[in-house]
């Protein structure tokens, strides 16, 4: 299964409640985490959520 390697490049202070929860429910709590996840469509919809928020690669 294919994996994306997602960076959480901008803070979420002042930022809606549903976004501060979806880059949590990543696993990302302070600017510059890393995390490879797997890349399912579930998965996708989060990281669409705050793509303006994160650095993705895949």
């Amino acid at each position: 299964m294919a994996t994306l390697k997602i960076t959480l490049k901008r803070s979420v202070i002042g930022r809606p409640g549903n976004q501060v929860r979806t880059v949590e429910a990543l696993g990302l709590k302070k600017i510059g985490d890393t995390r490879e996840v797997n890349d399912t469509p579930a998965l996708r919809g989060m990281v669409n959520t705050v793509k303006h928020l994160l650095e993705v690669h895949e």
